[in-house]
């Protein structure tokens, strides 16, 4: 198994990790809530730390059939998971403030170039993933 699997590997159970433990924080708050409800991005956090856990798995396993060095999986690898990282990130401490419901409200550089370089970042890491996957699989290149 090379280095992007076994990073792709163990960033899929961190990412279960952290939802797990977003999922306590998000309790506590629903507790102390008159309304019985955690800040809507505390919610989202906690829920995209669990759906990038699995899709962190899947690339694991497209990466498993790559015809590409290692150092290109760990860059279309990285793309995908510094995105997603810092999303998450995003997500708990906007929701920690709770100031709002939703981040697209105000035109910002989160809103605006960030979220094209997320886009171009993830989309075309994970396109090399899913190519080599292709590749190898459909095409038959060795």
């Amino acid at each position: 198994m090379n280095l992007a699997v076994r990073i792709s590997l163990l960033s899929s159970g961190l990412f279960l990790l952290v939802g797990m433990l977003i999922g306590i924080i998000k309790h506590q708050q629903m507790l102390k809530s008159a309304e019985h409800t955690a800040p809507a991005y505390i919610d989202i956090a906690h829920r995209a730390a669990f759906l990038y856990s699995f899709a962190m798995l899947v690339i694991a396993k497209l990466l498993e059939y790559s015809p590409y060095s290692e150092s290109v999986q760990l860059g279309a690898m990285g793309a995908v998971l510094v995105f997603l990282s810092i999303t998450i990130v995003g997500y708990f401490t906007h929701g920690m403030r709770n100031k709002t419901d939703n981040l697209f409200r105000e035109r910002n550089f989160s809103t605006t170039w960030y979220v094209y370089m997320l886009a171009a970042g993830e989309i075309a890491g994970l396109s090399v993933i899913i190519w080599g996957f292709i590749s190898t699989q459909i095409l038959g290149a060795k």
